[in-house]
């Protein structure tokens, strides 16, 4: 039986894991991510979809800003020339 964790759930697990010192929250990173890799691509893009839909529905409702391209950019190149 697969189980289905609510919203508050996820919460007190996030809130858990973010308590976690470096070590322990970099250890849980890997699991999670090994948790993943057993996802067919179809599930993967899935999750993908719905990512890209919460994050599209945040920039609508105004809960965040976007940052221009061209920020973005000059940022990456700032920080990576060399």
């Amino acid at each position: 039986m697969e189980f289905m964790a609510t919203n508050q759930d996820i919460k007190s697990i996030e809130t858990a894991a973010l308590s976690l010192d470096t070590e322990g929250r970099a250890h849980l990173v890997r699991r999670l991510v090994e948790s993943l890799r057993g996802l067919s691509r179809d599930e993967l893009n899935a999750l993908w979809l719905d990512e890209a839909q919460r994050r599209d529905a945040e920039m609508e409702s105004g809960k965040v800003e976007g940052i221009p391209g061209d920020e973005i950019f000059a940022g990456i190149e700032t920080r990576y020339r060399k």
